[in-house]
């Protein structure tokens, strides 16, 4: 089997697709949760914490000398960044939360029972035949 067609078969199973998907919706769902970090909740929470901005939170470790720049240390960037961990963590978790609760329901449904076989239904109908005989 050449790699090309290997290859081609490989990416082609459903789970890889699925997976491909989800990683894409992954990356776009990030994209959203960074910015209601960044864009909606840092502004008012800055405010509250008396006006200042989590970007700009910074501990420099060595100034800046002639043409070199200054060393800092952004734990604000640090900050938001865990702010975003956080809320994508939770989201996945009710998510596979909601999964879970749904999958343990279809797995309390009864199942119908199966249907009886040839040979099942010969032998009710001998049977229901022998009993009207006997009565």
């Amino acid at each position: 089997m050449g790699m090309v067609s290997e290859f081609k078969k490989f990416a082609m199973k459903g789970n890889v697709v699925d997976m491909a998907v989800g990683i894409i919706i992954g990356a776009a769902f990030g994209k959203i949760v960074s910015s209601f970090v960044n864009d909606v909740l840092m502004p008012p929470l800055g405010i509250l914490l008396g006006g200042m901005d989590f970007k700009d939170l910074a501990f420099t470790i060595k100034e800046a000398a002639g043409d070199q720049a200054a060393v800092n240390l952004n734990y604000g960037s640090f900050i938001q960044t865990a702010i975003d961990f956080i809320i994508i963590a939770f989201a996945i978790f009710m998510m596979i939360k909601a999964m879970n609760r749904l999958s343990r329901k279809e797995e309390e449904k009864p199942a119908a029972p199966p249907k009886p076989t040839v040979e099942q239904e010969l032998l009710t109908e001998i049977r229901d035949l022998l009993k009207k005989d006997q009565v």
